[in-house]
């Protein structure tokens, strides 16, 4: 037989993944436990409340007050979302909290991507580089410190209203926004803006046409962090809005706490019924939060 033939005839030799050692996995995995416990812990941290809320809403209120939370509501029950929907005007509620959310996650969008373009184009003039340690400085001043100030100043100039909220909503997203911005834009090749201005395009096109695009996947993230905010915000409706017909639902919940007092049921359809939409958007949008945070930090 030749050597060829042999060549020919030889089994192939199929790489061999190295096996890691039964030392190395038990050492793997007591390092992980750590942080499994940690993650139980928070996974029933949040799920304990969230199943004690869904099974008191789905009761009736003979039920409701027989001090057992998590037990299974039997029949259930729908009378204290209807009863909910009535004493809060639900519609009306919704529709203003809807409206102040939706202006200020696209006020928060626009005016942060837009911040945030002038500042990393810019970074090597002065003025632009201290506005953005400007804007990082306001992340250390929360609403409560500033609270009495704004709401004398919505009062002076008539934005004592869901509008004057929004506009605050989206002032104070605006520091961590232009933040995460701009450390997204230190990834967009500046060639792309160059051959668009040689072709003619403005400033204003290219942004539009050519950057603001590309930002889609912090935009997502941005959009979502503002919803949240404005969504489950209490204080500042409260204190801003003077007319109690104007307020969002959290403020309402509130203002109808008393009347809940002795009906839990009522009073846990009404938070179910407000914190439902918050849940469903970030069930829905959660792989986008992690993603552009962690995209924007690495590059």
């Amino acid at each position: 037989m030749t050597d060829q033939t042999l060549r020919t005839t030889a089994p192939a030799q199929v790489p061999v993944a190295p096996v890691r050692s039964l030392r190395a996995r038990d050492r793997d995995d007591r390092t992980n436990r750590p942080g499994m416990v940690v993650l139980l812990l928070c996974s029933v941290a949040v799920l304990l409340p969230l199943y004690a809320t869904v099974t008191m809403a789905f009761k009736t209120t003979r039920q409701s007050v027989d001090g057992n939370a998590f037990s299974l509501p039997s029949p259930l029950s729908v009378d204290g979302f209807v009863e909910a929907w009535r004493l809060t005007n639900f519609p009306r509620g919704f529709t203003i909290s809807v409206l102040v959310t939706l202006v200020t996650v696209v006020g928060t969008v626009v005016l942060s991507s837009l911040a945030a373009y002038a500042i990393s184009r810019n970074w090597d003039h002065r003025f632009f580089r201290w506005s953005f340690f400007y804007l990082l400085a306001a992340m250390f001043l929360p609403f409560p410190v500033l609270a009495l100030s704004q709401v004398k100043l919505t009062g002076m100039v008539g934005l004592a209203n869901p509008g004057g909220v929004a506009l605050l909503h989206v002032m104070f997203q605006l520091s961590f926004s232009v933040m995460l911005f701009t450390a997204f834009l230190r990834s967009v090749p500046e060639e792309l803006e160059e051959s668009a201005r040689l072709d003619g395009a403005s400033t204003w096109q290219v942004f539009r046409r050519i950057v603001f695009p590309l930002l889609a996947p912090m935009s997502a993230t941005v959009a979502i962090f503002a919803f949240l905010a404005s969504w489950n915000d209490f204080m500042m409706p409260s204190l801003i809005i003077a007319d109690a017909t104007q307020q969002t639902l959290p403020v309402l919940q509130s203002v109808f706490q008393t009347q809940f007092s002795s009906n839990y049921n009522v009073a846990f359809a009404s938070y179910l019924m407000a914190m439902a939409p918050a849940i469903v958007v970030y069930l829905f949008t959660q792989r986008w939060v992690m993603a552009g945070v962690t995209q924007g930090a690495i590059k």
